[in-house]
Order: structure tokens, then C-alpha cells, then sequence
């Protein structure tokens, strides 16, 4: 890069950070946090601070949840078509405004351009989504069976939430729980990660300049997130809890909503197998391995986390991903060419070269990558190891970075025992080019979706969500706003 496309980049990314607000969104304002606490935000690309926002206090949460309150029944008595036009001018808002998101995207959590622009176009269409479903809110009516009672059903809006988002997908985890609390008319308060605050301010922002009434949107941002949310899901005025992030905080944040009986939606961690059997396409497997396992970086629930091949392809299959993986180019995110970004910071860097360690000392060859890259910013080479025994580490957890584990099966029944030994089960992919086994396999696996011969599963008109560990509830598709909404019975004497 010359010294002139050095300085417009540096221009670029200085406007684009001044033009975010830096303080709580409460009740239609922006508003310092109390006593002024703030907290830096930093590029995982260089270590270095991108800009500092408010730092909220409970007294901060709790004012975000009055502000929700107030608001709750005059926005469930909104038209359903205003509801819908407000989403859709903040769709048309986030794409027009497409490149300077990608940008703050790119800027807090490192990912490429390329991957960036791709979440913002995934993220606003979840907003044109609910924008479609809030005028499909539907009842029924029907006779009961004995003839003497006619049974009436409504949906009705749950009430406020708290919306709590993580930091791999600032934007589009963030439309993905707003876009069907508003299409229900609930109100809400949203709690963004701390190392990517910006993307959800700019958000705010849209929604404010699409005309959202004040109080419906609040947005908290703060480093003591136990502290500022314990209040709001121990407050009888909250209705629903939506959390997006690892399984372990999630059964807390269960635990401690069951006082209350609060509804809630979970959306935690996964350990996705990968499936490759002997009739598969290898050009395909291989093209649909590297986008399950480096899309984000690898830092993404749906990442390919364990891939099981079968044993008459797996030595092919490995070198193929190996060249693939060693063939990316490393960099920060703004630059050209470059097809992965950091880790978000240095404490995800050092586990995943500890889950990297602790398979090779169990026998794991390692055939590309391996180890921390550069000497700024929290890069880790693009990682590949063969023949991972049973008792490593990363088969078991969550790897949360570019790292892909092989290990071999022989016989259908196996893969399928291996893909199911865990208490993960949020997506899976398998390639094959067999119908019946694609279907038995697809049946059989302990998971809420599944990416058949495909790489990429998220869709904003399907249902994402997992089974067992992997959370509770669906996000997207027609099902999504149903986690919104209330169900009311009317029974009738004609």
C-alpha cells in the first residue's frame, strides 16, 4: 500500500469511528454513563484503541428498562404497518450504509472486508424479514370439538426484553434479536459485547433516524456485564431474556432467570462435526471445509470443529485442506487480498495454541499452521492436524479459531457416534453424494441444522438454533417472531 492509499485508509476509518455515538442510547437520548465511567475499545488487528464509549453502571440498566417500560404499551398498540415500515427504512438505512458498517465491523473485531460486507447483508435482511413478518402476526378461530364453545387464539407481544449479543457478529446477532422484538412490539433493552460496542451504537442510531419511538430501543454498553444485567432479569418488569454467546454463561444466566420463571432464548456454543464419506465430492468437501471452519475466522458457533473422514479418503482430504488453509493470507482486515483477520484478543489466541499443543503431545500430526503469527495484533496461522486421537483437548471444546482437526471413521454407524458425542448439537455438515445415507445421516444427527454438501448454513428465512447444550429457541425464519410473542386462548359461548 503507498503512503497516498495508506492516508485515505486512515482518513476512511477515522470518519467512520467519529461518526459513531459513544454514549448509552436510553429513552431516545444519548446519555453519558453514570459518573462518567468509560472504557476503550481496541483493534484486535493492532492492539491499538479505536475510541473509548460510556461505561454503564445497574443504575445506567436499570434506567434503560424504565425507559423500555414506559414505552411497552403504546408501542404493543402500534399498527402492525408502521412497525413494518420502520423496519424496513432501517433496512434500506444499513444498506445504503453497507460499506461504512463493514468498516466499524472490520475495525472492533477484526474479520476481513470481504467477510464484514457479507455480515452486513446478512444482518440487514433480517430486518427486511421482520419487516415482512410483523403484518403476519395470525390467530385462529375454530369450533370446539364438543360443538357448544368456539376457541379464540391471539398472539400478543411478550413485554420488555434484555437482549444480550456477543462480539463475532456485532451486527447481524444484533437485527437478528431486534428485528423480531420490534416486528412483535416488545420493547427492549440490548447489552452488546464490550470488545465490539460500535456496531451496535451505529445501529441504534439507524433505528432512531427510521422513526423507532423513543424507549423502545435502549443500548447499554459496558465492561461489568453480570453487574448491570443481574438487576434487570431479577426486576418483575422484565418478560424475556435473549443471550447469544458460550454455553457456560448461558446455564448461569438460566439459573438465574429460574427464579422468576422468565422466558428465555439461548443461543450457546457448538462442536460441529464435519462429515466426509468415501463417495463425496472432495472438490466440494474441501471448498465447503474451508468456509464452515474459516468463516469469521473461525470464531463462530457454526464453525466445522471436528472433522470426521472417512478412511479410504482422509489422507487426500487432508493434504487438500492443508494446501487450501496454508495457502490464506494473513492481515488486518482493511487491507487487500487479505482472507484472515486476529483473534479478538490475546486470551483467545493463547487457548487456541493450547488446544493446538495439547493434541500434537497426543499424537495429532500437524501438517500446516501452528502457532501465533507477528509481533502486533492477535493473529494465529491457519491450522490443520490429521490423525487427532479421542482424548485431545480441542475434539471436546469449542475451538473459537482457525484450527481443523481430522480424525478418520470406517463405517457410517461410527461417524454418526462420533458426531454425537457431545453435548453440543447446534449445526452439522455432511457431504455425501448418496440420498439414502444423506438422509439417514441427516436424521440421525443430534443437531438443530445441518449443512448438506453445503458449507453455510445461516439463512435469516430458516430457524437457527441447536438442541441439547446448544441453546433453547429458534432465531429467524417464520419461527423466529414466535419467540416475541405470547399466545392467548378466548374461549366463547355463542
Amino acid at each position: 500500500m503507498t503512503a497516498t492509499q495508506q492516508a485515505v485508509t486512515e482518513s476512511a476509518e477515522a470518519a467512520a469511528l467519529a461518526r459513531v455515538p459513544d454514549q448509552l442510547f436510553i429513552g431516545g437520548s444519548w446519555r453519558d454513563a453514570e459518573g462518567g465511567r468509560r472504557f476503550a475499545v481496541e483493534d484486535p488487528a493492532t492492539g491499538t484503541v479505536l475510541r473509548d464509549v460510556a461505561d454503564a453502571s445497574p443504575p445506567d440498566g436499570l434506567a434503560a428498562l424504565d425507559a423500555a417500560v414506559a414505552a411497552q404499551a403504546s408501542w404493543a398498540a402500534t399498527p402492525p404497518r408502521e412497525r413494518s415500515d420502520i423496519l424496513r427504512r432501517a433496512f434500506d438505512a444499513v444498506t445504503a450504509q453497507a460499506e461504512e458498517f463493514a468498516l466499524l465491523i472490520t475495525l472492533e473485531m477484526g474479520k476481513p472486508l470481504a467477510e464484514s460486507r457479507a455480515e452486513v447483508a446478512y444482518g440487514a435482511e433480517f430486518l427486511r424479514w421482520f419487516s415482512e413478518e410483523a403484518v403476519r402476526i395470525a390467530g385462529g378461530y375454530q369450533v370446539a370439538p364438543q360443538g357448544a364453545t368456539r376457541l379464540l387464539t391471539m398472539k400478543q407481544p411478550v413485554g420488555p426484553c434484555l437482549l444480550v449479543t456477543p462480539w463475532n457478529f456485532p451486527l447481524a446477532m444484533g437485527t437478528r434479536k431486534i428485528g423480531p422484538a420490534v416486528a412483535a412490539g416488545c420493547t427492549m433493552v440490548v447489552k452488546p459485547a464490550p470488545q465490539t460496542p460500535l456496531t451496535m451504537l451505529a445501529l441504534a442510531k439507524v433505528f432512531a433516524e427510521a422513526g423507532l419511538p423513543e424507549g423502545v430501543l435502549n443500548v447499554v454498553t459496558t465492561t461489568e456485564a453480570a453487574e448491570v444485567t443481574g438487576p434487570l432479569i431479577a426486576d418483575p418488569r422484565l418478560r424475556k431474556l435473549s443471550f447469544t454467546g458460550s454455553t457456560a454463561v448461558g446455564r448461569a444466566l438460566v439459573a438465574q432467570s429460574a427464579t422468576r420463571l422468565l422466558r428465555v432464548s439461548m443461543e450457546l456454543g457448538g462442536n460441529a462435526p464435519f462429515l466426509v464419506f468415501d463417495d463425496a465430492d472432495l472438490d466440494a468437501a474441501v471448498e465447503g471445509a474451508v468456509l464452515a471452519k474459516m468463516r469469521n475466522i473461525g470464531e463462530a458457533c457454526t464453525a466445522a470443529n471436528r472433522f470426521l473422514v472417512h478412511t479410504s479418503v482422509a489422507r487426500e482430504f487432508s493434504h487438500r485442506l492443508a494446501e487450501r488453509m496454508a495457502s490464506l493470507t494473513l492481515g488486518r482486515g482493511t487491507g487487500s487480498g487479505v482472507h484472515v483477520g486476529p483473534l479478538i484478543d490475546a486470551a483467545a489466541r493463547e487457548r487456541v495454541d493450547t488446544l493446538v499443543q495439547d493434541a500434537v503431545a497426543c499424537g495429532g500430526r500437524l501438517l500446516t499452521g501452528g502457532g501465533a503469527v507477528g509481533e502486533r495484533g492477535y493473529f494465529y496461522s491457519p491450522t490443520v492436524l490429521a490423525d487427532v486421537p479421542a482424548d485431545a483437548r480441542m475434539l471436546a471444546e469449542e475451538i473459537f479459531g482457525p484450527v481443523a482437526p481430522i480424525t478418520s471413521f470406517t463405517e457410517e454407524s461410527q461417524a454418526l457416534r462420533l458426531a454425537n458425542s457431545t453435548d453440543a448439537g447446534l449445526v452439522a455438515y455432511v457431504f455425501t453424494r448418496d440420498l439414502s445415507r444423506a438422509l439417514r445421516v441427516c436424521e440421525g444427527l443430534e443437531t438443530g441444522m445441518v449443512g448438506l454438501n453445503q458449507g453455510l448454513v445461516s439463512n435469516p428465512a430458516a430457524p437457527f438454533g441447536g438442541v441439547k447444550a446448544s441453546g433453547l429457541g429458534r432465531e429467524g425464519g417464520p419461527q423466529g417472531i414466535d419467540e416475541y410473542l405470547e399466545v392467548k386462548y378466548v374461549g366463547i359461548q355463542p
